[in-house]
């Protein structure tokens, strides 16, 4: 049988480069725990300079019984982003990607006693390896979970990709009988090998028994009248175990949960789960916490789930990468249907080696996951224009629309746009469905132009289905204020944003998916907003997923059937004037408020409650909302003056505008000039940056390309880029009637006309 020890403790870590390889950890190296990275703390505090350089990690494995005939490996969970393994000074492997599982082979490089095994992580950027621009921070380290490994001579094959060589999926009837799939390989059969599978239901009831010779390993069992496994309703799972069986001895075995369970997307009409429309509204993940980085425990996965459960989505977008295979078996244990996907984002390589870094990584998602019911729709890409539609994307993208068809026929493929994408693109033609990022009434335009867009592409293309894969707004908890607008970053406006999207998508069933962006506030080392460094504050959550937005308790009255209530502005605790608006979240039709212990109001309403002009003298009152014997309570003080605090006081050289080339006509010389001393499209964002002028004249013409408002801290995610690589791109550059080449003369014009700051 295998045998698989975790190995948490005693692991070295330094940043140090090492002229060789290290044979032992010296005095200057930390001790540390896995799952770990160095990017834990400078990750998250803003800037853009978080440490991105190979590090190194050592520890020391004692085997003193090394059998012939078996096997011996060490398997990570992800290191980011290249990783090269050693033992005993020999290169073992090396892995590129990083967010997949990965195993080396250990065997021919062991010995008996002490062992000492090294690995080299980088997460510096390279040209051959995605990401390679987003808008979060790349750790650095092994920030997943490694195993030591002994496995039989003969035993099921995981493969190059580290799967589990075992593969279960099934059809359905109408009926509610089934055919269950069972496929295993194994490496080193020998010819009286035989492979058992047993199926138990969820209550430990045995099901069925069947065996097959382990060279063909493939079998199918009909079941009749299977428990389906209807999402969040009733995620019910068979556990399938697959044995492999020597005379009378098991060698090796596989556990997998099952769940039966049929999908499908009409256009017209939206998501099927098992034949009963099931609109999927959710929201995304991405798997990172304040004070760890990316380097989350199973209790930080549980905490995740267990917030999404109760928020009440049926549906997660787990972006923008492979995530822990711990999640997922939780998104199948709570009934999340769920968007796997690859981080090719951004911005794609031209080389040859970046693709099929593309295509390894979508190997190793699919054939790592593949058993997990839960998973209906593999993402190929994310918002990948935004690095222009440069020559060989759409050819790359049906390249991987191929390999997820080839490697998985019972699943459907997606893709994210960027929403300056124009809907008559020919990739949105690529994967069976479709998905739009959209942020209007947040980065531009206003909350109504969301429905008008999507009753539009609706229209123009009814047979196409569509979905929203990303939608929000920022919300910190410090602002606050009766008057909310659009880029005020309070936590009133962020409620109001969300008001207006979960109603319009409630209204609208043949979105087959929607996806709340953020699930958590998360790390992205380059930003700056709203005063807050360091990280994306669209989340629901805070990032130490302590509090709860007043937008979590929205989707929670909307999405539950638990009966709940929320007053919100709670942390608006100090108002001003003789009258207050109290607004509460509730699935329940009539809430009674009550201010100081006397009943004042009683609304009847959908969800949203708004008790308006409630009289309040100055002093401290405590206000009620209740539904029977359910309720909620919160605590104002009418003061003369409100916080300053409440307002955020942002640079007025950060502010935007969308409206840059208005004013110009496209130049008849579009030779670029290069002064000796002055800034120009070739110098890196970064670096124009440091000067408040060249700042403003990027952000502005960035802003004029995109149709967003662009603040300078914005741009510090592309800090490493040029403006020459960004803006060529045809398809924006069309919107003023110029090319590529006359938006960068313009630009560079400008640049031209500012010294560069020393």
């Amino acid at each position: 049988m295998r045998k698989e020890t975790i190995l948490t403790h005693n692991w070295y870590f330094t940043k140090a480069q090492q002229k060789e390889i290290p044979t032992y950890a010296d005095k200057a190296w930390k001790k540390v725990t896995l799952p770990h990275t160095w990017n834990a703390k400078d990750g998250q505090d803003g800037g853009a300079d978080y440490h991105r350089g190979a590090c190194w990690y050592l520890k020391e494995l004692n085997v003193y019984d090394i059998r012939i005939g078996r096997e011996y490996a060490i398997e990570f969970g992800a290191a980011g982003y290249d990783a090269i393994v050693y033992l005993n000074g020999m290169e073992v492997t090396r892995h590129k990607g990083g967010y997949s599982k990965f195993r080396a082979n250990l065997t021919p490089f062991l010995k008996k006693g002490k062992n000492t095994l090294v690995v080299k992580v980088s997460n510096e950027a390279c040209d051959t390896i995605y990401p390679q621009m987003a808008d979060f921070t790349f750790y650095g380290g092994l920030h997943r979970p490694a195993k030591f490994i002994e496995l039989p001579e003969t035993h099921f094959d995981e493969g190059c990709w580290c799967a589990s060589g075992v593969r279960v999926w099934s059809d359905v009837k109408e009926n509610g009988d089934a055919l269950l799939h069972l496929k295993c390989k194994i490496k080193n059969p020998y010819h009286a090998d035989t492979v058992r599978y047993t199926v138990q239901n969820q209550n430990g009831a045995h099901i069925a028994e069947l065996y097959t010779d382990a060279k063909h390993g493939e079998i199918t069992l009909p079941l009749q009248k299977v428990h389906l496994w209807q999402g969040i309703l009733d995620p019910y799972l068979y556990t399938v175990t697959a044995e492999l069986i020597r005379h009378n001895e098991i060698l090796d075995h596989v556990q997998i949960k099952h769940g039966f369970r049929t999908f499908r997307v009409d256009p017209e009409k939206g998501f099927f789960l098992n034949g009963k429309l099931t609109p999927l509204r959710g929201v995304s993940r991405h798997q990172d916490k304040l004070g760890i980085g990316n380097a989350l425990a199973e209790e930080d996965h549980m905490t995740d789930a267990t917030l999404i459960r109760e928020i009440g989505a049926n549906t997660v977008r787990l972006a923008h990468y492979q995530q822990s295979e711990e999640f997922y078996a939780l998104c199948d244990a709570y009934g999340f249907i769920v968007w796997a996907e690859i981080p090719f984002i951004s911005k794609m390589l031209p080389t040859a080696e970046a693709h099929e870094n593309a295509l390894t990584q979508m190997n190793e998602l699919i054939e790592q996951n593949f058993n997990h019911s839960s998973i209906c729709f593999w993402g190929i890409s994310n918002e990948i224009t935004i690095g222009g539609d440069v020559e060989k994307l759409t050819e790359n993208l049906k390249t991987l629309d191929k390999l997820v068809h080839d490697l998985d026929p019972t699943r459907l493929s997606t893709m994210a746009q960027v929403s300056m994408l124009p809907m008559e693109s020919e990739q949105n033609h690529i994967t069976d469905i479709v998905a739009y990022n959209h942020y209007f009434g947040w980065y531009g335009g206003t909350l109504t132009d969301n429905e008008i867009w999507l009753d539009q592409f609706h229209a123009k293309y009814p047979k196409r289905a569509l979905g929203l894969s990303e939608y929000g707004c920022e919300g910190i908890l410090t602002y606050h204020g009766d008057a909310p607008k659009m880029g005020d970053y309070s936590e009133e406006y962020q409620a109001l944003y969300h008001e207006h999207m979960v109603k319009i998508l409630h209204e609208r069933p043949w979105l087959w998916g929607s996806y709340v962006w953020n699930m958590f506030d998360f790390g992205c080392d380059a930003r700056n907003e709203g005063g807050v460094m360091g990280r994306n504050n669209k989340g629901l959550v805070t990032f130490d997923r302590k509090i709860k937005k007043d937008a979590f308790y929205l989707y929670k009255a909307y999405w539950t059937a638990e009966p709940m209530v929320h007053i919100c502005g709670k942390r608006y605790a100090k108002r001003k004037g003789d009258t207050i608006t109290v607004k509460a979240y509730s699935n329940m039709p009539t809430l009674i408020l009550s201010v100081n212990g006397m009943e004042i109001d009683k609304k009847s309403a959908n969800h949203i409650f708004v008790f308006e002009n409630i009289p309040i003298v100055k002093g401290t009152h405590t206000i009620t909302v209740s539904a029977g014997e359910l309720s909620d309570m919160a605590i104002f003080e009418i003061t003369d003056e409100l916080p300053e605090h409440y307002t955020l006081k942002e640079d007025p050289s950060e502010a935007g505008v969308t409206n840059w080339f208005d004013d110009k006509t496209a130049p008849t010389d579009i030779t670029l000039t290069f002064k000796e001393g002055f800034y120009s499209v070739r110098d890196s964002v970064r670096d124009i940056l440091k000067s408040e002028e060249a700042g403003t004249v990027l952000a502005n013409a960035f802003g004029s390309v995109s149709g967003i408002k662009v603040k300078k801290s914005m741009l510090m995610m592309l800090a490493d880029q040029t403006p020459e690589d960004i803006l060529k791109n045809p398809d924006t550059a069309k919107r003023f009637g110029m090319n590529p080449d006359e938006v960068l003369a313009l630009v560079n014009g400008e640049l031209q006309k500012i010294k560069i700051q020393k």
